[in-house]
């Protein structure tokens, strides 16, 4: 009776140890099936920084967000690399403006986000208006977007026919985090323009168009793609004009290296323009966080230029027409992020040996 015990309880435990293999077994299926639901129907969000409203980033985000967005049931995406991944939802919040949206992605609060293409370079490097913040290692490039254009629009009761006019004058050079403030700075230095040679003040776009209505302050700079809509209706009621931004000044500007280049603004941009107009400008770029996955960004770039998505990009703006694949890498400020050099490389536009 022992050894028959002994013998049968062996019998049991063996069957008992297969079992519980079998049950294992079973469970690790079903967390490997229950994992890959879970990647299949997954919902990846990505918030863009833009800028105001009234400029021309906010538009041109939600263009790009509305492109690069992949969610259940949108016919559209049923084409492969027309949307980018399956599950991505981007969305656009508005910002004061490129150095906002520099930090905000450096930190990590957005995933990406648009900026003039001279800020960024300075916050690569750690200088201008990121002294203090020190350099900006976790920006990286998906692609250039579009040439902007400096505005300065003056008062035409305040007499401003040239740059060197705006001492004493009540001047808006932007909101405090934007872009346009850190450029208008450049541009006053360049003129030998001391910020306190003028009553100074800081305001969005469309606070500050206002406030030139109103008569409450004589000019106001502003960057970015012309047409701007805010400035066509401000120049359109005939109370202000475009200043130009050449001679001298202009020549230092381009020549000091700092990303800016020398641009004119077509007479047929805005009201009262009849010729072109020098000023400078810089490049919108479309930034991103390094920690963002490269097949993620990889299929927001496939998206973007994507030839069944040009009407969308058209649409959005007239700047965005700009927006084209041969020109991504034209100025690229920080390094690329590896899933949109990917993409570059597989289209030509890099080197398959380099990016």
């Amino acid at each position: 009776m022992g050894v028959f015990y002994r013998a049968m309880k062996r019998r049991l435990l063996t069957i008992a140890g297969a079992l519980f293999a079998s049950v294992l077994t079973l469970a690790g299926f079903a967390i490997a099936n229950l994992g890959t639901a879970q990647t299949t129907a997954q919902h990846i969000a990505f918030v863009i920084a833009t800028g105001s409203t009234g400029g021309t980033y906010f538009p041109v985000g939600q263009a790009i967000a509305g492109i690069v967005s992949h969610p259940p049931g949108i016919a559209r995406c049923d084409a492969a690399g027309v949307c980018g991944p399956a599950g991505l939802v981007a969305s656009v919040r508005s910002s004061e403006g490129s150095i906002a949206n520099i930090r905000d992605v450096q930190a990590g609060r957005a995933d990406g986000g648009l900026a003039q293409s001279n800020i960024v370079a300075e916050a690569v490097a750690g200088k201008g208006d990121f002294r203090r913040d020190g350099a900006a290692r976790h920006l990286r490039m998906i692609a250039d977007l579009y040439p902007e254009d400096v505005h300065l629009i003056a008062a035409t009761h305040a007499r401003i026919r040239r740059v060197s006019d705006l001492r004493g004058k009540r001047v808006v050079i932007g909101a405090r985090e934007s872009g346009t403030a850190s450029t208008t700075r450049e541009i006053l230095a360049a003129y030998h323009i001391g910020e306190r040679e003028m009553h100074t003040i800081y305001a969005p776009p469309e606070v500050a168009a206002q406030r030139l209505q109103k008569g409450e302050v004589d000019a106001v700079f502003f960057v970015g793609g012309a047409p701007i809509e805010f400035v066509r209706s401000v120049l359109g009621g005939g109370k202000a004009t475009l200043v130009p931004i050449d001679g001298a000044g202009r020549k230092r500007l381009v020549a000091e290296g700092k990303g800016l280049s020398a641009q004119t603004i077509a007479a047929d941009s805005y009201p009262g323009i009849k010729k072109p107009l020098e000023t400078v400008g810089v490049q919108a770029v479309l930034i991103v966080n390094d920690t963002v996955a490269p097949e993620i960004v990889y299929g927001m770039t496939r998206a973007l230029f994507n030839p069944a998505n040009r009407a969308l990009l058209d649409e959005a703006h007239p700047v965005a027409r700009f927006i084209r694949l041969e020109d991504a890498t034209k100025d690229v400020p920080a390094p690329l992020h590896p899933g949109a050099a990917r993409f570059y490389r597989e289209t030509g536009v890099l080197p398959r040996s380099g990016g």
